[in-house]
């Protein structure tokens, strides 16, 4: 409203509108202006616009907008483009300015001082809406109370004191009973608007409310959604002339030049990745016939199909293949780089198949490969080409090596490729290919690679090239601790040390495989035992298991099924034999293990497979070893059932054979000698338990076996029976239920049926003297836990149940004399 004379002095013209520009993300709350804030140290400049206009603000906005067409560019000494400025000036000459803020309650506003304002972000100008803004509140009040302040930075007191909250919004359905801003200041106990951390929860507290929930109190929309009236009071203050569209980069970003990067608005060709029917074809790909191997790769990859839309693609430096019809730009990489896969199924015929060129077998001229030519190649047209420049035994040779190879049936790539260049691939192939056929199937993201679990860098002396870790730890090592280090979108972890334990791990196995192939000659033979067949079973289940793992890209779990199950399934085989092992089961498991661990270290399994095994042929050529049919379920429930079994007799052993703590004033009773002990098996389950399963047997279970229903207690608590019961006796049967859902979590809902799928009696009697010796126990008998017992146990027998037997220890008796 008032232009100091050394302003107009530079101004074209008398009637030059000048305007202190402030960028804003939030045109609706510009009812609620009380001022505008201004660094005091910043440095700000009168810029000319191109429409005869100066903005006043900071030189880094000034040069966005003259790139944006805003304003004018002129060359100065050094010969760089710069915005013209009519004068530089500090941010405290422009403190107690007069002003006009558009669609404010008051007629004139002022200028004032605010510490906090990054010269780096926006315009340096910052328009101030203490309703909305916990910042902009937490300022004003600053001048208001603080006498001090006023004095030290010139501030009047006419400038602040008038300008008193305007209110206007409501948020419904919130803690804001009026303007947000100030009931949050006062409610976190900022006491000034240099507070930082604090404003920045408080305004993350307040602004999203206010955007989605908010309702307009004043002005023409007064009643309406902010979130719905946003945009036309934007493009109303555009379309009067107080506002124009500004851009700049979310955040500080530098060019590798040096330079620091902006918004520019330039000629530039688009490729329309948002049209409705393009997109369309794509997402029907990708929701029925494409894979992403895990779901949070596939929410990105369906977001970005939606989310590119008009997508900027060509630029004028740099690598990328030339427009063709406009030949000043090139494509940038992105968007180019997305079909290539087909070239290399003619790439041999081409270029003689080095990786540096050269004629191929047709002596083919780049200039012959026209565009009618790759069109027949690649199976957009059926039609040869009209030109005849090729010879047709060559054209039909390459058409049918790409129509062999494609489509493309894995990609594998960075998860931060999916939102751009992955997608891009999708929509290029459906582009070019009508048919799906030749789309691609599927890509595999991974995140990047930390070592010992910190990001790799050289400052930090972590950084590890693959070169290196190969030197270092050998090639497999250094590829079974990659398998081991996370298969997901989650940053892979390459440690350092697990690399070194892995050498270690693998020369054992190397060692156990030269003895075991040297004493097979000795081993037993003959026919298979219960132990033979159940590991036998358990072998066939791990291969099974691998090819699982590596069919859904899921290398830690081919690792464990391939090498630390392989191992633990071999110890624990030759535990329970007593050494006492099947030359053909040793023999199988040796050749198996090689062949699914092959895949992550081929080059310690060939060494095993030749030399050791001395077999014919490269192992990473041999069969899979597919079993002839499926593992036997039965079998599989008899060794985890024996397993979990032996290792709650141990448990049990431990307990009694702990010393008891001492009591005061009393020597502790040494442990018992216990040397016998009774098994109690139970054939059913007890009558209210089995209505328990039954109903437990109904709740529906997420991928990990855990209930959907997290209250699906309550549906336990609500049975009549249960009701019925004791509140001690309900109590006994909730833990009942709670027991049996975390047996589900952990071995599976088969653990919910009311009879085990063999007579658990009869094994653990086949299987005593492995029982006994583990147990280091002389004699162990198997009772009926509904039959009474001399022995006693009566507590055991009611706890035993289906799949979990109770077993009694009994102390060595004493001899008479």
């Amino acid at each position: 409203l008032e232009l100091p004379e050394a302003w107009t002095s530079v101004l074209p013209s008398a009637s030059t509108s000048v305007f202190l520009v402030a960028a804003t993300l939030r045109p609706e709350t510009m009812y609620g202006q009380t001022n505008c804030f201004v660094l005091p140290e910043g440095e700000y400049g009168l810029y000319q616009m191109s429409n005869g206009e100066v903005f006043v603000c900071s030189k880094r906005s000034a040069v966005n907008m003259a790139y944006q067409g805003l304003g004018d560019l002129r060359t100065n000494a050094d010969g760089d483009d710069e915005p013209v400025c009519l004068l530089e000036t500090m941010g405290r000459d422009l403190v107690g300015l007069p002003l006009k803020a558009p669609l404010a309650a008051f007629e004139r506003v002022y200028a004032l001082p605010m510490l906090t304002i990054s010269m780096n972000k926006g315009t340096g100008i910052v328009t101030s809406v203490p309703a909305e803004s916990p910042d902009d509140y937490a300022c004003l009040k600053d001048w208001k109370t603080r006498e001090n302040w006023r004095t030290q930075f010139s501030v009047k007191e006419e400038w602040c004191q008038p300008y008193d909250v305007v209110d206007i919004m409501d948020i419904p359905d919130s803690e804001f009973e009026g303007p947000s801003a100030p009931y949050i200041v006062e409610k976190m106990k900022i006491g000034s608007h240099k507070e930082k951390d604090k404003l920045a929860s408080a305004k993350k507290e307040v602004y999203l409310k206010g955007f989605y929930s908010g309702v307009l109190k004043v002005g023409p929309y007064a009643g309406q959604k902010v979130s719905d009236i946003k945009p036309q009071i934007r493009q109303d203050l555009i379309s009067s002339g107080d506002a124009a569209v500004y851009f700049e980069p979310e955040s500080k970003v530098m060019a590798r030049s040096g330079d620091e990067c902006i918004v520019a608005l330039c000629d530039q060709w688009y490729l329309k990745y948002g049209d409705e029917e393009w997109t369309n074809r794509v997402r029907a790909h990708v929701e029925n016939d494409f894979e992403m191997f895990n779901e949070p790769a596939l929410n990105n990859l369906s977001h970005a199909i939606g989310w590119l839309g008009d997508w900027a693609c060509s630029r004028t430096f740099g690598l990328g293949t030339k427009l063709p019809w406009d030949e000043q730009w090139l494509i940038e990489s992105l968007s180019d780089s997305t079909i290539y896969m087909a070239y290399y199924t003619i790439a041999h015929l081409l270029e003689g198949g080095g990786l540096t060129g050269g004629p191929g077998p047709g002596a083919v001229k780049p200039e012959q490969m026209t565009e009618e030519v790759f069109d027949y190649i690649f199976c957009v047209s059926s039609d040869p080409p009209a030109s005849k420049t090729l010879d047709k035994d060559l054209l039909d040779k390459m058409r049918q090596e790409f129509k062999f190879w494609y489509p493309v049936d894995l990609r594998c790539s960075g998860k931060d490729l999916i939102q751009n260049h992955l997608t891009m691939s999708l929509f290029n192939h459906a582009a070019v290919w009508e048919d799906p056929a030749y789309w691609p199937r599927a890509f595999f993201c991974n995140g990047h690679v930390m070592i010992d679990s910190e990001k790799m860098s050289k400052s930090k002396g972590n950084f590890l090239t693959l070169e290196e870790s190969i030197e270092t730890y050998s090639a497999d090592a250094t590829r079974i601790v990659c398998a081991d280090s996370g298969d997901t979108l989650q940053d892979a972890n390459f440690s350092r040390e697990i690399a070194g334990k892995t050498i270690l791990r693998l020369t054992t196995l190397l060692d156990w495989a030269e003895d075991a192939v040297l004493k097979l000659p000795t081993m037993r033979t003959g026919e298979y035992t219960f132990l033979d067949k159940i590991f036998q079973n358990e072998l066939s289940a791990l291969v099974f298991r691998a090819h699982e793992a590596y069919s859904r890209m899921l290398y830690s779990d081919a690792l464990r099924a391939a090498w630390f199950d392989m191992d633990t399934l071999r110890s624990q085989y030759a535990i329970l034999t007593n050494g006492n092992v099947h030359a053909d089961v040793i023999r199988r498991l040796l050749e198996v293990q090689m062949v699914i661990f092959s895949p992550i270290a081929p080059h310690f399994c060939e060494h095993v497979w030749q030399n050791v095994l001395k077999k014919d042929g490269l192992v990473v050529r041999a069969r899979w070893p597919t079993p002839e049919g499926e593992p036997s379920p039965v079998l599989l429930r008899q060794y985890e059932s024996l397993q979990a079994t032996l290792r709650s007799f141990r448990l049990e052993l431990d307990r009694l054979k702990s010393p008891k703590k001492e009591k005061k004033g009393k020597v502790a009773e040494p442990p018992p000698v216990l040397d016998r002990a009774v098994v109690f098996v139970s054939k059913g389950y007890k009558p209210y338990q089995q209505e328990i399963l039954r109903l437990l047997q109904q709740i529906p279970l997420d991928e990990q076996n855990a209930p959907l229903d997290k209250d699906y207690m309550r549906s336990v608590r609500d049975l009549e029976s249960v009701k019925a019961l004791p509140q001690s006796k309900s109590k006994e049967v909730m833990g009942f239920a709670s027991f049996m859902m975390r047996e589900v979590q952990e071995r599976g809902p088969e653990v919910l049926e009311l009879q085990l799928p063999f007579d658990e009696a009869q094994m653990l009697q086949d299987l005593s003297e492995v029982i006994k010796r583990q147990l280091k126990i002389e004699a162990f008998e198997v009772a009926d836990a509904a039959q009474e017992h001399p022995s006693g146990g009566d507590s055991k027998r009611d706890a035993a149940s289906p799949g979990t037997p109770q077993i009694l220890f009994l102390a060595k008796e004493p001899v008479a004399a």
